[in-house]
């Protein structure tokens, strides 16, 4: 049996559709870890209250990523894109030494 190309189009169109979900998944942005070697060097805490501030002297209590000006989410989300680390995933309770409070 001949392929119609009526068949030959549906399955071009799944393999397509595939492909741009795959490419989505991929390109989503990973999330900051503390380990992270910019995150150590800039300090990242994933939750501002737990900050020494012995270690990090310039933390000022109520500085927390989602009031940065470098911090890119939407309001109620937990992680969004910073600018500071190129665009990677911070928690909104996080904080690093490269905080600027939003205008």
């Amino acid at each position: 049996m001949k392929p119609s190309r009526r068949t030959f189009l549906i399955a071009s169109l799944g393999a397509a559709s595939s492909l741009a979900l795959t490419r989505q998944a991929a390109a989503a942005p990973e999330k900051v870890s503390e380990s992270d070697p910019q995150a150590k060097s800039l300090g990242y805490h994933l939750d501002a209250t737990k900050i020494d501030k012995a270690k990090e002297p310039k933390y000022v209590a109520g500085e927390q990523c989602s009031n940065c000006q470098f911090f890119e989410g939407k309001p109620g989300e937990q992680y969004g894109a910073c600018q500071v680390f190129g665009g990677k995933l911070v928690h909104r309770d996080g904080w690093c030494s490269a905080y600027v409070k939003k205008a």
